[in-house]
């Protein structure tokens, strides 16, 4: 299985917030996940960022890629 770290929408109309979560990388965006390791709130000021670096830093050990928004606002 391709595991991604990947953002899923939530939240309401025009003003979404993101879930950081493990998935598989056939499923659509906000389909299920295997793990939920934080979240993104971009529409609060400032922009509120917090994960697991730990469990992170394990999906990656394992081989999981990370999309190009989690891997520019994770740096």
């Amino acid at each position: 299985m391709a595991t991604v770290v990947r953002l899923t929408r939530m939240g309401r109309k025009k003003a979404p917030f993101y879930r950081i979560v493990v998935t598989d990388s056939r499923k659509r965006r906000d389909s299920g996940w295997i793990e939920s390791i934080g979240y993104y709130n971009p529409m609060a000021e400032p922009e509120v960022i917090k994960f697991d670096a730990e469990r992170l830093q394990y999906w990656k050990s394992v081989g999981a890629k990370l999309s190009d928004r989690v891997a520019r606002i994770t740096k």
